[in-house]
């Protein structure tokens, strides 16, 4: 087995070129630039214009290569899933936002391999926490509330 060089790179989601960054990075490796990139969008198509880290491991003699991509921040999620910029200075008691329960099972599920959660309903309450932090209503309810609903099983279909 060659010796392993790695190309770490900040993409954005679905969009990646062989351009720079990957382009220069990898040419050297004399390894098929077009099928990296193509994986990489692949794997990043469901951050669309997010900046998204990706690592690139390549075996210097086989040419073979890996592809690990890294999942943007939750709030970056959140402010993408509730279409807005900044959170509240003031978060729990000024609300800058609302995000519907779809949107936070959705980031739930993306960022479940990374938590400490161990399923969706979960995760979806630790989002909801950050939601709080950012001064983000869910379903144009404060973070309590949303959390006895949940609790309840208001919600349980959208877990599955």
């Amino acid at each position: 087995m060659g010796e392993k060089k790695i190309v770490n790179a900040l993409v954005s989601g679905g969009e990646a070129s062989a351009g720079p960054p990957l382009g220069p990075a990898l040419g050297p490796l004399g390894i098929n630039i077009l099928q990296v990139v193509n994986t990489i969008n692949e794997k990043t198509k469901d951050f669309p214009g997010m900046k998204v880290p990706v690592k690139v491991e390549v075996d210097g003699e086989t040419k073979q290569f890996t592809v690990e991509v890294g999942i943007p921040p939750t709030a970056a999620l959140i402010f993408k899933e509730s279409g807005i910029n900044k959170g509240s200075g003031t978060a729990g008691t000024d609300f800058v936002g609302n995000i519907s329960m779809e949107g936070i099972v959705k980031i739930s599920k993306m960022k479940l391999d990374v938590s400490y959660a161990q399923t969706i309903k979960s995760s979806a309450k630790e989002i909801i926490g950050t939601c709080l932090s950012l001064g983000i209503k869910v379903e144009d309810k404060v973070a309590k509330d949303i959390y006895e609903d949940v609790n309840v099983g208001k919600y349980d279909s959208l877990f599955t």
